[in-house]
């Protein structure tokens, strides 16, 4: 699904000069090198390199002073660290419904669910796609609520020429496996463009240190050699972008007579694709074309349906169509080096299979 053992023998060399590189050092240097590149690639004054997106989200809250009784919005579709990091806070999850046809936060279930205890939402921007949002962005600025984008999946994405990552008081990416720039051991980012907001994340991912430790904090700092991995990769996103676009043209064209949803995307929207989802009539032709592909569900459930929930406070809006979107989604495999071979052969089985 990811590709990333093809990419390493193209460029094996590459890599093991960089591991020759920073073994023949006396010490661990920081990464300031890749924290000066995503600021850049984003638009944004500062970021922080951390250990996951789970701590930039987890971080992020912190930072913004989210704390036990804060209510905090966030979508009822998505991967759980978007949900989990409002628990590590002790803040409650608000689980709102998404649109049918992008996946995305639905702007009326945003306003039922808000509450004079709301102090924040957490807006993913899924599988790469992004939509229109200023009516929630607005709704959020008349009711003072903090927007944290969650931009994990969607590095290299934007739209009207808004790239993910510049649109929330502060922003969040991920370097997992599954995403388009990824590292050897995962990694994140937390961005904004308020300086006291960034030193608290950097002495958050430090043990909470400074001149000596002042706050509560973790060990969330990057090993040098993934941090230089994902640098190396960040160099080739505007081509792996083409490619995923290209393999996702493949996908529109070749699947349009189909009896096949596909996830809405605007025309003014550069999707880097960080997954290509297709959704069946039911659970039933969805789980038989799974297995018959061998392929992946994301996600297979809304996350308020996670048994962790039943021992942790959350609030949920009644989510039909996250519900609709987990019983009937697939992903198929969409990195850059999917071959045209492969692809046929996945739309060869499509098509027997329905």
């Amino acid at each position: 699904m990811n590709g990333w053992d093809r990419e390493y023998l193209q460029n094996k060399e590459v890599y093991l000069k960089l591991f020759d590189n920073i073994m023949s050092r006396e010490q661990e240097t920081n990464v300031d090198f890749l924290e000066n590149n995503i600021k850049k690639v984003i638009n944004r004054k500062y970021a922080v390199i951390v250990n996951s997106g789970t701590d930039a989200l987890h971080f992020a809250l912190i930072s913004h002073g989210i704390k036990p009784n804060d209510e905090v919005l966030v979508s009822n579709f998505s991967w759980i660290s978007t949900a989990s990091c409002i628990s590590m806070v002790g803040a409650t999850p608000v689980f709102c419904d998404v649109e049918l046809n992008t996946y995305h936060m639905c702007l009326d279930s945003i306003k039922k669910m808000c509450s004079n205890k709301t102090r924040a939402i957490i807006y993913p921007h899924l599988f790469g796609n992004m939509s229109y949002i200023k009516d929630i962005l607005l709704f959020c600025k008349e009711k003072n609520i903090i927007f944290i984008e969650d931009s994990c999946q969607a590095l290299g994405s934007s739209l009207n020429d808004l790239k993910a990552g510049v649109i929330g008081d502060c922003s969040t990416f991920s370097f997992n496996a599954n995403k388009v720039i990824a590292g050897i051991a995962g990694g994140g980012a937390f961005l904004t463009d308020c300086e006291k907001k960034a030193d608290i994340v950097k002495k958050l991912r430090r043990m909470g240190k400074n001149k000596d430790f002042e706050l509560l904090g973790r060990n969330s700092k990057m090993l040098l050699f993934n941090a230089e991995v994902i640098n190396f990769r960040l160099q080739k996103l505007n081509e792996y972008k083409k490619q995923r676009q290209k393999i996702a043209n493949f996908y529109n064209t070749s699947l349009k007579k189909l009896p096949i949803k596909i996830q809405s995307v605007s025309n003014d929207c550069d999707n880097v694709y960080q997954r290509y989802t297709i959704r069946l009539k039911d659970k039933k032709t969805r789980d038989f074309l799974c297995d018959r592909l061998k392929a992946n569900i994301h996600y297979d459930k809304p996350l308020s349906e996670n048994s962790m929930y039943k021992n942790i406070q959350y609030k949920s809006d009644d989510c039909k169509n996250a519900k609709t979107i987990c019983d009937t989604i697939l992903s198929l495999p969409n990195h850059p080096w999917v071959t045209i071979d492969e692809q046929n052969k996945i739309l060869n089985i499509i098509e027997m299979s329905l």
